[in-house]
């Protein structure tokens, strides 16, 4: 799962943003005017538009790619500009509608029905006022700050000024999504008990340390030499001060809020189908985070029927190992054997950064264009280890020098099978989110609307299909690494199981947990974690599967259709360098990619 961008659902539905720098918690403290152009042609004009428009939005995003005024900003979570960007955004859907998809070339059209898309799903999530739901499990605008202070470098005494007035921004920023989540209080919208309860426990931590121990000052540890040592100690010294005298007081008042007014508002109940519109609230989501048209419905018929598949290629992998006793047995064994386990945190790191090196090792017999950024193996940082799953991606940017991460889970050692950890890397690292996402971020030619977009089908689906493509890489090793990543693979079928359960069908935790408990090799740690996640984070699980099918339909399309012509390295190619893509559009370019390839002489 991508985590460049921690704040995936705080920030993409309090804003109504679908990018992917949105997930990061991208918009400015102002809504910013519409900009024009006229001289441009329509749709170019209108692109253009839109782009600078949403920097302005964006000053995560921004900064990122270079906008100095944009490091100081955090994200307006108001009310009154959610507003402001609703007008906004019919002004661009009014323009877009005017421009005759007829009149435009084979590119145009893929920008015209892209942009549509982005813009339509912006107004419907706004319309939902999905702000109200400020926080998840292990997600929320309280974590925006601690994320960014591990992937900002104070390169020099503008950058820490910079950041210093971004922690001066952060108690306007606590108000508005405390107004939000009351907002939620009023309307019903709140999140079930297990989530608040997660949410008090990251907001008592966030209050223990002392101020001049917080990790807000995480960026001041590896500040440039060049500066004067003096100059860094009064810098940090002045961070310190904010700390303590602002951004504690809006920390105390989050988690008063929660105690006091949000607490005695949670239910038991899980589903988000129960809330007022929920059920229509959920219909959008499956359709938003699959890019497709499919029901919740047929979403968990998928999902069935992927688990009786999986769980047949499961049994013939646990006779490859030699063990006679059952599947129950099996998943006994795994989760308790010594030997799947370390019991040091840098030995985790260890082996992590080893299988890595060997992905990236295969990596030039599978696709023809590699990324330039590079990543790293970290591990969670301490302060959100605990309730965190066994790794996530931090995206990269080059502008600033920050590699992209593969991030490991070192806490709990026991509850972190080994078995799992080749599909983790393919997974999250490379082939997965790092290369994909650091290939649509250097892309040229391509607007930045299209990089950056958060399609979660076609980003997740990509992951869990690089998981199965390290069979052919020659990455898992043994049977019991094989059945890691059909257990990483059972995961994501019972997503679709338990996520529409959850929130359609209304199942209880048991109902949810018992797809996981009964299929798969995770821990129990990790399952609760993750049934945590798809309570507080509606819709996002069911992306993964139904990405992966589609990517790997396509690729038997071409397969079958090329025949001794299919290249694998080309394939992959067509595949990424377009950015993401909804799933629609990814099968027309593949479609005109397979004839293209067969008119080659």
């Amino acid at each position: 799962m991508v985590r460049g961008t921690i704040l995936a659902v705080a920030l993409a539905a309090t804003l109504g943003l679908t990018g992917a720098q949105a997930r990061s918690g991208d918009a400015t403290t102002v809504a910013g005017p519409v900009p024009t152009h006229p001289a441009l042609a329509p749709l170019d004009a209108l692109v253009s538009d839109y782009e600078a428009w949403n920097l302005t939005q964006n000053p995560i995003s921004a900064g990122q790619n270079g906008d100095r005024a944009a490091l100081s900003k955090l994200p307006d979570a108001s009310l009154a500009a959610d507003a402001a960007r609703k007008t906004a955004l019919e002004g661009f859907q009014t323009r877009l509608n005017a421009i005759p998809a007829a009149s435009l070339d084979a590119e145009g059209q893929l920008n015209r029905a892209f942009l549509a898309r982005i813009i339509g799903d912006q107004l419907t999530s706004i319309g939902f006022d999905t702000g109200r739901f400020a926080f998840t499990g292990d997600d929320g605008f309280h974590l925006l700050a601690p994320y960014l202070a591990t992937v900002t470098p104070l390169n020099s005494v503008a950058d820490a000024e910079a950041w210093i007035d971004r922690l001066k921004a952060l108690p306007k920023y606590y108000g508005d999504n405390i107004a939000n989540a009351r907002r939620g209080v009023k309307t019903g919208w709140v999140q079930p008990l297990m989530i608040t309860r997660i949410a008090i426990g990251q907001a008592e931590s966030a209050l223990k340390p002392a101020p001049e121990d917080d990790p807000l000052l995480a960026p001041f540890k590896s500040m440039s030499a060049a500066i004067p040592a003096d100059q860094q100690a009064a810098l940090k010294a002045r961070a310190v001060a904010v700390i303590r005298d602002q951004v504690r007081p809006a920390q105390q008042s989050f988690l008063t809020f929660l105690t006091t007014e949000y607490l005695p508002k949670s239910k038991p109940a899980l589903g988000v189908g129960g809330l007022p519109g929920g059920k229509p609230y959920y219909a959008f989501l499956a359709r938003r985070f699959t890019t497709t048209d499919l029901t919740p419905d047929q979403i968990h018929q998928l999902g069935l029927s992927e688990v009786a598949r999986i769980r047949a290629e499961m049994d013939a992998v646990r006779a490859e190992a030699g063990f006679t006793g059952t599947h129950a047995e099996f998943l006994a064994f795994l989760r308790g054997d010594p030997r799947f386990y370390v019991t040091t945190r840098e030995e985790l790191l260890e082996k992590a950064s080893t299988i890595a090196k060997r992905i990236d090792d295969q990596l030039p017999r599978f696709f023809g264009t590699l990324p330039r950024l590079t990543y790293g193996v970290r591990p969670v940082p301490a302060e959100i280890e605990k309730g965190y799953t066994s790794a996530r991606y931090f995206s990269g940017s080059a502008s600033q020098g920050v590699a992209g991460g593969f991030m490991v889970n070192t806490y709990a050692l026991d509850q972190r099978g080994l078995y799992e950890l080749p599909a983790l890397a393919l997974h999250e690292a490379v082939p997965g989110h790092h290369l994909q996402i650091a290939l649509a971020q250097e892309l040229q030619g391509v607007p930045a609307f299209r990089r950056d977009a958060d399609m979660t089908a076609f980003v997740e689906g990509w992951a869990l299909y690089s998981e199965s493509l390290g069979t052919e890489m020659g990455i898992y090793r043994t049977p019991y690494e094989n059945f890691g990543r059909l257990s990483m693979e059972m995961w994501r079928a019972c997503r679709l199981v338990s996520d529409t359960g959850i929130h359609w069908l209304g199942w209880s935790l048991d109902e949810a947990r018992k797809c996981f408990t009964d299929n798969t090799a995770l821990s129990s740690l990790n399952i609760e974690n993750e049934l945590a996640r798809y309570v507080g984070w509606p819709g996002q699980a069911l992306g993964y599967k139904v990405g992966e099918l589609k990517i790997k339909a396509l690729r038997k399309r071409a397969e079958t259709a090329l025949g001794p012509k299919f290249d694998i390295r080309r394939f992959h190619d067509a595949v990424l360098l377009a950015g993401p893509l909804p799933m629609d559009l990814l099968e027309a370019r593949i479609d005109a990619w397979i004839a293209t390839e067969k008119a080659k002489g």
